[in-house]
């Protein structure tokens, strides 16, 4: 694989234990000092990290990724003392969701200061700050002494990666380093929300629920997607996550959402027709989904269509640790086409499951 300069990287990988964590970890904050590009795990996703403040740093995770250039990045940081430095205008209410949920899943939009260059914020007047709830990035910035630009560790567009195997497969010949972590303990990103506007408008879904957020600082708007049509005519400019699309394979993904076995009826005859078309179908579902769609495949000589179990409709968290998992292996399988599973529950982590399942299909049905 070739580096956008048309340079072959070097990627090195390294499984991090505690018998090789401070050298490891020293060794990869000297590559960040140097302008290099580490992938590492949270607890979200693995992120792509380089220095923030670095616009020559910052520049080899675009070229990385293929990300577009005016998409904006956020930044990770060690301490209280980062985000000062790296925002101003902080509202007291940013630094009370500080408080109850760093380290944690949240990104808060704050005002930037000069320091933070315009390709680290693209151009905007605002950028994203969040302290992760994992050692590893937390070490890597204390002795790299800098935030870090941090997206996920994926190629552009394409499902995060909840694996280190999942960064190998998309950025190996492109990176310098990979830093194997194990799993992400979430398996989705960090729920987003913009402190620079009143009241605050969450942008994206995740751990950290709207309800959560309203019990610290009041009443929040949501700027996403929440399955019903909404007015997003005077949502601010700054939609980190928004402008570009996400999470999504090369195989198209059809999404079937609604209440239990209304989706497996409808899974059915949507099945029954792509078997008339002779499609190559694979199926991301939920157990109860697959256990009542069970029969028809049977009958139909579809037992062995691929099949990507998430887990039960009332485990909306395990669901989403395995989300990404499963879009990358069924894209792998040569298919026509996914047909995903929308039947789990809103609770918890199911909002930002759902999210994350509208952002990848190309086709919605709501039955």
């Amino acid at each position: 694989m070739q580096a956008e300069n048309g340079n072959k990287v070097k990627t090195l990988v390294f499984r991090v234990s505690e018998e090789n964590f401070d050298a490891v970890l020293d060794r990869a904050a000297v590559i960040i000092k140097n302008g290099g590009t580490v992938a590492f795990p949270t607890e979200t996703v693995y992120g792509l990290g380089a220095d923030g403040l670095n616009p020559e740093a910052v520049l080899k995770i675009f070229e990385a990724k293929k990300r577009p250039p005016a998409n904006p990045l956020s930044l990770l940081v060690h301490s209280r003392e980062d985000v000062e430095r790296v925002a101003r205008n902080i509202p007291k209410s940013a630094f009370r969701l500080m408080d109850d949920f760093w380290p944690g899943p949240l990104t808060i939009i704050l005002e930037k200061n000069e320091i933070v260059p315009d390709i680290t914020s693209g151009k905007l007047k605002s950028i994203g700050v969040r302290m992760p709830d994992h050692r590893i990035p937390l070490e890597l910035i204390q002795r790299a002494g800098t935030p870090l630009a941090a997206p996920s560790a994926n190629l552009s567009g394409k499902p995060s990666p909840s694996l280190a195997a999942h960064v190998i497969s998309d950025l190996t010949g492109r990176i310098d380093v990979i830093l194997d972590g194990g799993e992400a303990s979430i398996g989705l990103e960090s729920t987003v929300i913009d402190m620079t506007v009143e009241p605050p408008v969450v942008l994206r879904p995740g751990a950290i629920s709207v309800d959560e957020l309203e019990s610290v600082i009041g009443k929040v708007r949501s700027g996403y997607k929440s399955g019903e049509a909404g007015d997003e005519s005077n949502l601010p400019e700054k939609k980190a996550g928004r402008k570009y699309g996400h999470y999504t394979p090369d195989t198209e993904v059809v999404l079937v959402e609604g209440e239990g076995k209304s989706v497996s009826e409808k899974l059915i005859k949507l099945l029954d027709s792509y078997r008339n078309e002779s499609q190559k179908v694979g199926l991301l579902l939920s157990e109860e989904t697959s256990e009542e769609i069970a029969v028809f495949l049977a009958s139909e000589n579809l037992g062995s269509a691929e099949c990507f179990l998430l887990g039960s409709r009332k485990e909306p968290e395990v669901a989403a640790k395995k989300l990404f998992e499963g879009l990358r292996k069924l894209d792998k399988k040569g298919l026509d086409v996914i047909v995903a599973d929308g039947s789990f529950s809103r609770s918890g982590l199911g909002e930002a499951l759902i999210n994350r399942l509208r952002e990848a299909s190309s086709i919605k049905i709501i039955v």
